[in-house]
């Protein structure tokens, strides 16, 4: 399996470029994927530069950089510090995330991922993991399904749709995605049908793979892993990432604010390095799933 194939990285050249590689430090790409990142790090750093990549999907595997300084570990990366100091690295020169599905998640239908395919629920990105797309549509209780709707896929239908669900599943499971779509076609609004359903798919996809706990335990992480002027390029694709990133660069802290000394000034781990960056038309154009990505790129403060 070729890499472009798995997955064509988003903002390639501007997450890369926001790293400010140096030709012997040390980097972490914690969502390897097809290695798109990964190879355009390799290709700026010398021979001495070491990468270290992670990813939970056993898939990603297949794709693996044949490269001395080069190590992949098959874990999530909300466990990065640890791993990182298992393999005797304490400290990096910068981190690189792209929080996006890969399009090999999306394209293979037996994941469960794609609102395109008839496939069994699924929507694990460590397909080892307890939790999948299905047992939380059949399990879940009613408010707790509400809450999933409601917080990640901020849908103001949220309490039909899980009554609906609940209801259907008492008569027969829901196995599959068209199954689920079967069930919710009378809350899908006419020539709106594919949004509602995105919106739906990405909140059971976030609650089954934990992915707003994942990412505030990666951030938390980054400011004493960074060494001093360490960078930090992250790309996010929806509001609730967005914020949580904005927000922690902004003043360390997710909710709240930072305590301020008697002067009313306060201290950040982080500090902002330019501007939001978006893809171009043209990238947006040649590759569809770079129209909602938002980078941004930190530095550690001191």
């Amino acid at each position: 399996m070729i890499w472009m194939e798995y997955h064509s990285p988003v903002l390639l050249k501007e997450s890369v470029g926001g790293l400010n590689i140096k030709q012997d430090g040390v980097y972490v790409d914690v969502t390897f994927g097809g290695g798109g990142h990964s190879k355009e790090i390799l290709e700026s750093l010398g021979t001495k530069g070491r990468l270290i990549a992670f990813d939970q999907d056993k898939d990603a595997l297949l794709n693996v950089i044949d490269d001395p300084r080069f190590l992949l570990i098959s874990e999530n990366f909300r466990f990065m510090q640890r791993f990182l100091r298992f393999h005797g690295v304490k400290a990096v020169d910068g981190i690189l995330a792209d929080f996006g599905v890969s399009s090999h998640q999306f394209d293979e239908p037996e994941r469960g991922f794609s609102i395109r395919f008839d496939a069994m629920l699924d929507m694990r990105m460590n397909q080892q993991d307890v939790l999948s797309a299905h047992s939380l549509v059949n399990t879940y209780e009613e408010e707790a399904l509400r809450q999933v709707f409601w917080q990640y896929g901020e849908l103001r239908t949220a309490p039909v749709l899980a009554k609906t669900i609940v209801q259907a599943r008492q008569i027969t499971s829901i196995d599959t995605t068209f199954d689920l779509k079967t069930v919710l076609k009378k809350h899908l609004p006419q020539g709106r049908e594919n949004k509602i359903l995105a919106q739906i798919y990405q909140a059971i996809r976030i609650e089954v793979n934990q992915e707003i706990e994942v990412l505030k335990a990666f951030l938390l992480q980054t400011p004493s892993l960074l060494k001093t002027d360490g960078r930090l390029s992250v790309i996010s694709y929806h509001s609730l990432e967005d914020r949580l990133v904005k927000r922690f660069i902004r003043n360390g802290l997710f909710e709240g604010e930072p305590e301020k000394d008697v002067f009313g000034n306060f201290e950040v781990p982080l500090k902002k390095v330019g501007s939001l960056i978006i893809p171009t038309s043209a990238e947006i154009k040649s590759n569809n799933r770079a129209r909602s990505a938002k980078l941004r790129i930190a530095k550690k403060a001191k």
